[in-house]
């Protein structure tokens, strides 16, 4: 979805409220604290609800917070309810409130852009109430607070001290008088107005005395209450039943572990007001008590009702009779249909059988096996899947963590495997990387170290390291499940070929293409056998083969495979399969990469219409076809036809995963370069700042993607004069490189290249030295002596010693790289034009003159040629040719450069732009008006 409504657009409907249940009928004993609620938030002040230093579990927090949003909804266009006991439980809580807005944000939207646009609607409105419960960290919901102040605020939580100035409000248990009260009213004694017989008084002494049995903790008594109402039980018969059951009878702590000691008494009198309901609820219905046991397992937070017994799928109506039934009870809430299990009820049947020391706890197994029924298949493909997802991956956490050392179940790991596949799907590759981790660790434990499953996972492991830009990490696990696989399947089986091919591919991100290439070569031999020659898997193999061939400067033996893995694809899928596209754009880039962007331009239109009608106008897809054409306009010399496909790229991609996601930086920066094609620096920095922003905050600090957000933003700055600002980011992401990377990484020879050129335009010449010596050898090193990337460090070190005075000894590096183009490219790539032009600019310096001419002329010649006559690097040319030929006294044929270079610049790149206002200034040192010829009006 690209047309998110605008927040501030949005009206939300008139009492939307979304409470995790109705508020219970008896409320006694909190009045003042409920006023000091009302009064604080009528100030407009957030509050803090938390239990007092040393009260336990169970005080009533949120039932607090559910009076006051029953009785001032009509205060309120919205009441919001999200769990905050987890970073994933906060953004997941904001994307079901953006779905609550707008329903249609529920199924087609990430989670992270939901929650986002929730945070934007928030902040553009007013009169809502935001309740985050369940804070146990402060630090997670610090960053929320800070954020919204146009409405009301309640945090819920223990540890919920908060920065932002807001009123606390400590709740311990009931004192004597309201905790019998609450038992009374919520029994009916307290109805009967002026009942002063012996019945009354001995409601009300039995009252106290179970107050005081149970520790005056609100939940216990409100389940006490529940018990004596739905069974007509008397109080002082409840009261006999709780002396039945002793405290020290009960587990002290919950599930087995420490806890203070008025938490384990509040543990102790839940766990007693449970032995008494259980007895009721088995005659009246043993499903109940099962089920119980077995939402003990998930997390205190609503478990949607999707989740619950889908193996009794007949038995629906059975079912809910059976939740009805523990919610009268008091022993879960209800939301809608969805279930509120209460968090110090779970703990107690869980210490049950702690307590019993079983190996198999009742009702866990059970929990697990429901989740594995419930969660959506295939939730990269299955975006109507995700809203249920985001309820259930909290359900998914706190299960798994229920089931301590020891061997996991398979289930288990099937699990983390579908979890890690919905994270994937949102972009959330931190946390689906720990979810394959551990369904690897279960997998190993459960079939060995050497299990295609194993292996599998390995894959994916690797694959998520690569997400998040540790390429060096993917390569041990990746290489491990080769291993895996050659050994289990032997040398030739096409499960080989795909791990060969993945493996390639990070060996070609860490730029050791000598490594890529001969697994990229055994990928495409094995395919060929397996399928035959004309099989799609082939095409894919050649595809590949022919990447790591042009990145290492191979690009003539590139071209026939990209050629045929087209032609594979075509024949195999039709002429309008999305992998018809894919071939078509790396054929294009083979092109370009050969200097023939013309050739390469109606391939990447065909491949943009493919991509359009197979996954529509709005696919992210899209965008990369889209930004793959922009470049091939940019450098045909078209930056005015390349803008608006940027700007469409950047309006898909934000729409589609959200204005945070690091694939926004990417055409957020392909749009600024566009912009500094054009000659507008100006217009390009703030989208190069926001792409720095986005891409530190997504993949951390010290992502390779940073470093190259920083040169961008680096090469920005220069461009506006601001050269001293540009080198510390020139440094930082050069560190960034070399330790994310490897020091011997022809990235890092990029980077030093782009630091060299920064300290020369700040005169730092004898800094600079160093550093493209460095670049050259790290090149050489990684990519063969006689590979392209080689030349243009030969070139920019050349550059260097001219600008030091040595013209002698830049001569042989700028004939070596002349060589090395021509090698590569053929004589009439533009890269040998710019070869040319380097070496003229030596001879120059030495004075020798008609010999830099003659290459100027050929330099010329070739870019013509390539680009066409009105390329922008046409103005170059001709303006070097021209000032060469004033040189040699030729003033007629000098100045007619000089008309041409500006008329080509100014009809390319527009007046404004550099190259356009350094033809111009040489027109006028030639003392001719670019217009006419004749002599410009100097005044």
């Amino acid at each position: 979805m690209t047309n998110l409504p605008r927040p501030e657009d949005v009206t939300a409907a008139a009492g939307l409220n979304a409470p995790p249940r109705r508020p219970a009928m008896a409320f006694a004993g909190r009045e003042p604290a409920l006023r000091r609620l009302r009064d604080a938030l009528s100030r407009d002040a957030n509050v803090v609800i938390t239990p007092a230093a040393d009260a336990p579990p169970g005080v009533g927090a949120t039932e607090l917070a559910l009076q006051y949003a029953a009785a001032c909804r009509d205060r309120y266009r919205l009441i919001g309810w999200v769990s905050a006991a987890t970073a994933e439980s906060i953004t997941a809580g904001l994307a079901a409130l953006a779905a609550r807005i707008a329903p249609g944000l529920g199924g087609t939207v990430r989670t992270q852009v939901a929650a986002g646009w929730a945070l934007s609607w928030l902040r553009a409105h007013r009169d809502w109430l935001l309740v985050l419960d369940d804070v146990e960290d402060a630090e997670l919901v610090q960053p929320l607070v800070d954020r919204l102040d146009t409405g009301h605020i309640v945090t819920i939580g223990r540890r919920a001290g908060l920065d932002r100035p807001a009123v606390a409000i400590e709740l311990d248990v009931l004192d004597p008088d309201a905790a019998a009260g609450l038992l009374m009213e919520a029994t009916g004694g307290a109805g009967r107005a002026g009942d002063a017989g012996p019945g009354r008084h001995r409601d009300r002494e039995a009252a106290g005395r179970i107050a005081a049995e149970l520790g005056r903790l609100p939940l216990a008594l409100a389940q006490a209450a529940a018990y004596v109402g739905e069974t007509d039980t008397g109080l002082p018969h409840y009261l006999e039943l709780l002396r039945e059951r002793p405290p020290d009878m009960y587990a002290p702590a919950p599930d087995g572990g420490s806890a203070p000691p008025a938490a384990a008494a509040a543990h102790r009198a839940v766990a007693r007001v449970w032995d008494i309901t259980r007895c009721a609820l088995e005659e009246r219905d043993p499903r109940a008590v099962r089920l119980l046991y077995v939402l003990a397992w998930y997390a205190p937070q609503e478990i949607p009702r999707e989740l619950i017994a889908p193996d009794e799928g007949g038995d629906a109506t059975a079912i809910d009779a059976a939740l009805d039934l523990l919610a009268s009870y008091r022993m879960i809430d209800r939301a809608g249909a969805a279930v509120v299990p209460h968090r110090l009820v779970q703990s107690v049947l869980r210490g049950e059988a702690a307590a019993a020391d079983r190996d198999i706890p009742p009702g866990r197994d059970t929990a697990l096996d429901w989740l594995v029924r419930a969660i959506p298949v295939a939730p990269a493909a299955n975006p109507a899947g995700w809203p249920l997802w985001r309820r259930l991956t909290v359900h998914v956490e706190a299960l798994a963590g229920r089931y301590g050392g020891g061997a996991k179940p398979a289930p288990l790991g099937m699990l983390f495997t579908e979890t890690a596949r919905f994270h994937s799907a949102q972009a959330g590759y931190a946390e689906a990387l720990a979810c394959w981790q551990r369904a690897l660790d279960i997998r190993e434990a459960a079939l060995g170290p050497d299990h295609l499953d194993v292996a599998w996972t390995l894959t994916r492991i690797a694959r998520t390291y690569r997400l998040l830009g540790r390429v060096p990490e993917a390569l041990p696990p990746q290489e491990r499940a080769l291993a895996i696989t050659e050994r289990l399947l032997g040398p030739d089986h096409p499960d080989v070929a795909s791990v060969l091919g993945s493996l390639a591919r990070y060996y070609r991100l860490l730029g050791r293409m000598a490594a890529a290439l001969p697994l990229a070569g055994r990928q495409l031999a094995i395919n060929e056998k397996t399928f035959g020659g004309d099989h799609p898997a082939v095409a894919t193999a050649l595809g590949n083969l022919a990447g790591v061939n042009r990145e290492l400067g191979r690009v003539a033996e590139a071209l026939p495979l990209a050629r045929r893995a087209l032609a594979i694809a075509q024949d195999a899928l039709g002429p309008d399969h999305p992998d018809v596209a894919t071939a078509l754009a790396n054929l294009a880039l083979t092109f370009k990469a050969l200097g023939r962007a013309g050739e390469a331009l109606p391939l990447e239109e065909r491949a943009l219409a493919i991509t359009e009608a197979a996954l529509g106008p709005d696919h992210p897809d899209v965008a990369v076809r889209l930004g793959d054409l922009a470049a091939t306009y940019s450098g045909l010399g078209r930056p005015g036809e390349a803008l608006p496909l940027e700007e469409r790229a950047l309006a898909i991609t934000e729409g589609a995963l959200g204005p945070d996601h690091p694939d926004v930086a990417v055409r957020l920066g392909n749009l600024a370069s566009t912009y500094s094609g054009l000659g507008r620096p100006a217009d390009a920095l703030p989208l190069e700042e926001r792409a720095l922003a986005i891409t530190e905050a997504a993949l951390g600090a010290d992502h390779p993607h940073v470093a190259t957000a920083l040169g961008n933003l680096a090469s920005t700055y220069c461009q506006l004069g601001r050269v001293e600002d540009a080198l510390p980011l020139e440094e930082r992401a050069l560190a960034i490189t070399e330790e994310s990377l490897g020091a011997r990484h022809p990235h890092v020879a990029t980077a030093m290249g782009n630091l060299a050129l920064t300290c020369k335009a700040l005169g730092l010449v004898g800094e600079a030295l160093p550093l493209e010596e460095r670049a050259l050898t790290i090149t050489e090193e990684a990519l063969g002596a006689d590979h392209p990337d080689v030349a243009i460090r030969l070139g920019n070190l050349a550059g260097t010693y001219r600008t030091l005075g040595w013209a002698e000894e830049s001569l042989p590096l700028e004939r070596q790289a002349l060589a090395i183009a021509e090698g590569a490219f053929g004589a009439h790539h533009p890269d040998v034009a710019t070869a040319l032009g380097n070496l003229a600019s030596s001879y120059c310096r030495l004075g020798r003159i008609a010999e830099a001419l003659a290459l100027e002329e050929r330099a010329l010649a070739i870019t013509e040629e390539a680009l066409g006559p009105d390329h922008p690097d046409v103005a170059i040319r001709v303006g070097n040719l021209a000032f060469t030929n004033l040189q040699l006294g030729r003033t007629d044929e000098a100045r007619a450069g000089a008309r041409r270079a500006y008329a080509c610049a100014l009809a390319g790149l527009g007046r404004a732009h550099p190259t356009t206002e350094w033809a111009l200034q040489l027109c006028r040192d030639l003392g001719i008006d670019p217009g006419t010829g004749t002599s410009p009006d100097m005044a």
